[in-house]
C-alpha cells in the first residue's frame, strides 16, 4: 500500500494514496467569519449521491427502506427549486406534533442553511412522503416560543441537533408544516 500523503488546505485536509482521496472539513473558522462546519466539494458530492440513492430506496419501497434514521422517522420532502424551478427532493428526520411536522434545517451544522430550507422560504408550498401517503404541505418557521418548545423534543428525538447548535453561529431553523 502506498503511503499517506497529507496535504493542508485552509478548513479542508485530504488524505490521499493512489486509490482513494478522503476530504476532512474542519469547523475552525478565521477571525470574522461564521463558526460552523464548511463541507468540501468532495463531501458535497458525496452527501447529494446518498441524497439520491436513499430517495430512490424509500419512494421504491414506500418507506420500507430509509423510513427510519437513528430509530427516528424519515419523510420525503419536495420543494420547488428557487433557481431552477425543478422539484428537489431530500429525505429528512420529522417529529409529528398534533397535526403538523417538524423539521430541523440544521445542514449538520453548517455555516449555511440547507437548500430545502431556502427553497421553502422562497416557496412555502411542497409535497411530503411518508411511507406510501404523499401530501401537499405549507411550511413555516417555528417562533422563538414554538421552538423552545419543540426543542427538548427534537433532541431526545435525534441528539445530534444539539452538536449541531453548537459548532454554528447560525440559529437552527425550526420548521413547520402544516396540510395545505
Amino acid at each position: 500500500m502506498a503511503a499517506l500523503k497529507m496535504v493542508g488546505i485552509p478548513k479542508c485536509i485530504i488524505f490521499e494514496n493512489t486509490h482513494t482521496v478522503f476530504a476532512v472539513t474542519s469547523t475552525m473558522t478565521n477571525l470574522g467569519q461564521p463558526a460552523g462546519r464548511r463541507p468540501s466539494k468532495l463531501t458535497a458530492a458525496l452527501q447529494n449521491a446518498v441524497i439520491r440513492v436513499h430517495t430512490f430506496l424509500y419512494r421504491s419501497s414506500n418507506g420500507a427502506i430509509g423510513g427510519r434514521i437513528a430509530n427516528s422517522p424519515v419523510l420525503l420532502l419536495t420543494t420547488k427549486g428557487r433557481r431552477s424551478g425543478k422539484d428537489r427532493t431530500v429525505p429528512l428526520l420529522y417529529l409529528t406534533d398534533g397535526n403538523n411536522l417538524v423539521l430541523v434545517a440544521s445542514n449538520g451544522g453548517a455555516v449555511k442553511h440547507p437548500t430545502w430550507w431556502l427553497n421553502l422560504q422562497a416557496t412555502p408550498e411542497a409535497w411530503i412522503q411518508i411511507k406510501g401517503l404523499r401530501r401537499r404541505v405549507k411550511a413555516e418557521q417555528a417562533s422563538a416560543a414554538e421552538k423552545q418548545r419543540l426543542w427538548p423534543e427534537l433532541t431526545a428525538m435525534y441528539p445530534g441537533y444539539k452538536r449541531y447548535q453548537e459548532i454554528t453561529d447560525r440559529d437552527i431553523p425550526v420548521v413547520i408544516l402544516h396540510s395545505a
